[in-house]
């Protein structure tokens, strides 16, 4: 454990709309110059998941979409599009829960979330010439395909400009049950533990710990959405420095609780 008292976040300046292609190391190397930060070793880079679809070409347009008849059924029920019922199909392992206008699903990545993490805001600019477009937008963006091989993607181009040892997490909005509001979590990481287990180790007054993990990269990533926002911000990348833990290999698959150890899903 490295020794901190401060944590201290800033949300980097000048981070224009991402388009497919676009060199995010760069952006980022830009934003740091901006905010006039040099990268440090244990430092770390939280990034919005919009950002990486984006740039990877997850856009998709509804009006390229064929619903199948499963799909129709379920858009009747939930009162949902059923070309962004049949896309959620897709991205999902299972379908967890359905009510009016949501869906709760297994994602093929092993997380639980509404809509398999759709989204349909702050994805396209509006088309000014099509009157429907503010409330029927045509574009939707999709989770990255794999966002732990994107958080090393990206990790590999700040570090080949920086020269330092760095971590990054992307970070993604989703529900909790049995709580109001969403939160920050990570959805894909890169040289930072996703999981802290503290179990064998000794509490204040010296007794042993028997069950303490802490979700280390989800407690990251709710820290650094407080700067993102949820709206129109425009942070979407954020520079953590104080972690008071060594950066280490780790997967998201740290942060996924099994089936048969979830009371909620069996």
């Amino acid at each position: 454990m490295i020794s901190s008292s401060q944590l201290i976040l800033t949300a980097l300046p000048g981070i224009p709309l991402i388009k497919e292609g676009d060199d995010l190391p760069g952006l980022i190397r830009d934003g740091l110059a901006r905010a006039s930060i040099d990268l440090q070793d244990n430092d770390l880079i939280a990034v919005a998941q919009k950002i990486i679809s984006k740039a990877e070409g997850r856009l998709i347009d509804l009006r390229s979409v064929r619903p199948s008849s499963k799909a129709e059924q379920i858009a009747e029920e939930t009162e949902k599009d059923p070309r962004l019922v049949e896309l959620i199909l897709k991205e999902s392992s299972r379908i967890l829960r359905l009510r009016k206008k949501l869906i709760i699903v297994e994602h093929r990545l092993g997380f639980v979330c509404a809509n398999a993490g759709i989204d349909l805001s702050n994805v396209r600019e509006l088309d000014e010439s099509n009157p429907l477009a503010g409330e029927h937008p045509e574009f939707v963006l999709l989770l990255p395909e794999d966002p732990d091989k994107s958080a090393h993607t990206l990790r590999d181009g700040i570090r080949r400009f920086a020269q330092v040892n760095v971590g990054v997490l992307i970070i993604d909005s989703h529900g909790r049950p049995f709580r109001e509001g969403s939160i920050g979590v990570a959805i894909g990481i890169a040289g930072l533990p996703g999981l802290l287990d503290l179990r064998g180790g000794l509490d204040l007054f010296g007794k042993t710990l028997q069950t303490t993990q802490v979700g280390i990269a989800d407690e990251l990533a709710s820290a650094a959405s407080v700067l993102m926002g949820q709206a129109a911000e425009k942070q979407p990348v954020v520079h953590i420095r104080g972690f008071p833990h060594a950066l280490r290999e780790s997967s998201i698959k740290e942060l996924i609780r099994i089936k048969e150890r979830d009371l909620f899903r069996q």
